[in-house]
């Protein structure tokens, strides 16, 4: 069943899979509604999350639960930056991105040495705790339960603004494809396989020579880098953001995302944005029973295929194994 989804079976039907792909997102916005149009960016925006989170969870098998908090910084970075100091928002990014990394790089520091459970838990206690501070409103900047308002278009010096849905919907799904751009080379880069032999097995990829504690760091500081991109083109779009939308539910619904579609795997994981996304709108006319279906449907995904929807096709290598081999040619 696994090799059904993978992309590694037919080359040529996956290369051709993606240029379709990109032709229908790139034809879209041309013969949608502005409401379809903002739905698809919000897809976007669960894309980007998700893909941050899956560098975490998918890739090196940590479990966190507060990745909303990472999503957070990078959006009040922007915000108050912004209206307190009229910094362009798309210049703003990469100081977003930064922002986020650097929280995540201080506060997992002293917990990632945890596993399991008791990393899990602690990642949700980080995230309320960025919500908390943000509704306190430390040293007058974040607004309070408010939130922080006036934010403006991404431009570059007035050069460049983007303020219709169609520019938005671009703007977002182009950072969605230079992000899956990086994470496939990524994946296939010494940092990659680094951390697939942690998610394996921690205590041999430990015994060949990884830095186990280095590369679990710096997934969640690239993760939180992406998250807080995310933040940044989230908060632009709507000019405003307040706690509300970075609650420990948001954590949830990026688990889920990662969840359904598949563990380390890209195209799982635009599945399920596309699932957490759209599902709601579909199902709008029916709004006080979709939590009702949204839980069938992963109770049912859990019991018959908890690989997720499109799972990665790992490859067999063994860090026992490539231990033994170096072993031998000693």
């Amino acid at each position: 069943m696994t090799d059904r989804f993978s992309f590694n079976k037919s080359p040529g039907a996956s290369k051709a899979a993606v240029v379709a792909a990109i032709l229908i997102f790139f034809i879209f916005p041309f013969f949608a509604g502005d409401y379809a149009i903002d739905t698809a960016f919000f897809f976007g925006i669960y894309a980007l999350l998700g893909l941050s989170l899956n560098i975490v969870l998918g890739e090196v098998g940590l479990f966190d639960l507060g990745h909303a908090g990472f999503y957070a910084i990078g959006a009040y970075t922007t915000a108050i930056l912004n209206t307190v100091y009229g910094l362009p928002v798309l210049a703003l990014a990469p100081v977003s991105a930064m922002a986020a990394a650097l929280f995540a790089y201080l506060v997992c520091s002293p917990i990632i040495h945890l596993r399991g459970d008791y990393l899990c838990i602690v990642t949700i206690g980080m995230g309320e705790i960025v919500r908390l501070a943000l509704i306190n409103n430390p040293f007058n900047i974040t607004g309070g339960p408010n939130g922080v308002f006036g934010i403006d278009f991404p431009s570059l010096g007035g050069f460049l603004v983007i303020d219709s849905s169609i520019e938005y919907y671009f703007l977002i799904w182009g950072v969605v494809g230079v992000t899956i751009w990086g994470l496939v080379r990524l994946q296939n880069s010494k940092i990659g396989r680094a951390w697939n032999y942690i998610r394996e097995d921690e205590a041999a990829a430990g015994a060949i020579g990884v830095d186990v504690r280095k590369y679990k760091l710096l997934a969640f500081v690239i993760g939180a880098g992406i998250a807080g991109v995310a933040g940044n083109i989230y908060a632009s779009k709507l000019m405003v953001v307040s706690p509300e939308s970075f609650s420990f539910w948001e954590s949830c619904l990026l688990f889920c995302i990662v969840l359904i579609g598949g563990m380390g795997s890209i195209p799982g994981v635009l599945i399920g944005a596309a699932f957490i996304s759209l599902f709601p709108e579909i199902f709008r006319p029916f709004a006080m029973y979709r939590m009702l279906v949204f839980g069938s449907v992963m109770i049912l995904m859990m019991m018959f295929r908890p690989q997720g929807f499109w799972p990665r096709k790992r490859g067999r290598f063994s860090p026992g194994k490539a231990l033994l081999k170096q072993e031998g040619e000693a």
